[in-house]
């Protein structure tokens, strides 16, 4: 309970932040804030070994989609089929690259990655798909940054609350098998006992 809560709130200072240097350095991130932020917190509190495959298996994901976007601008029509057809090839891939890894690059880091730049990238697209070369940088930079700084808030933040809870549960959990061995009884033996059993 108190890791989800002091993530979220680090998440949320994360995101605040965000949207702050956005006005800063006029870096248009306000429309990507929460998905980065959030994405970057995903990325950052799933488990994973070794730790730098969902990283790498985040950025997979995240160039091919931008792939699957030129694919789109340059052969593919613009429709329903085409944008079908984007999709299916750039999931595929992804399923590829984490089976070729044996594991090493999950598959969810991948589609994480995906997301991040359809979500920050997709609306731009559309209004002007002849735009892609120019404006696709900007989208791919501006989301990186923000999912970078959703990732280092769970990365620095969770470990510490892990850490704290984990030393409570150690406490608490050696406070019963001392009472246990002082009292020279376990549940074993009072089953035992009311059981008729003997050992």
């Amino acid at each position: 309970m108190v890791r989800s809560l002091v993530t979220g709130l680090g998440l949320a200072v994360g995101a605040a932040v965000i949207i702050g240097l956005s006005t800063l350095f006029g870096l248009e991130l306000e429309h990507v804030a929460l998905l980065a932020a959030a994405l970057g917190g995903v990325l950052g509190l799933v488990p994973h070994r070794p730790a730098w495959g969902k990283v790498v298996g985040f950025l997979a994901g995240f160039v091919l989609a931008w792939l699957g976007f030129a694919l789109r601008a340059a052969v593919l029509p613009d429709s329903s089929a085409g944008r079908a057809v984007a999709a299916f090839i750039v999931v595929a891939l992804i399923a590829v690259v984490a089976a070729a890894s044996r594991g090493r690059l999950p598959v969810w880091s991948g589609l994480v990655g995906a997301a991040a730049i359809v979500g920050a990238y997709e609306a731009v697209y559309t209004s002007a798909p002849s735009q892609f070369m120019s404006e696709s940088p900007a989208a791919a930079t501006t989301v990186l940054l923000a999912v970078g700084l959703g990732f280092l808030a769970t990365t620095v933040i969770a470990p510490q609350t892990d850490s704290i809870a984990t030393e409570g549960a150690s406490r608490s959990a050696r406070t019963p098998s001392a009472q246990s061995s002082q009292d020279g009884s376990s549940t074993s033996n009072l089953d035992d006992i009311m059981t008729g059993a003997t050992r």
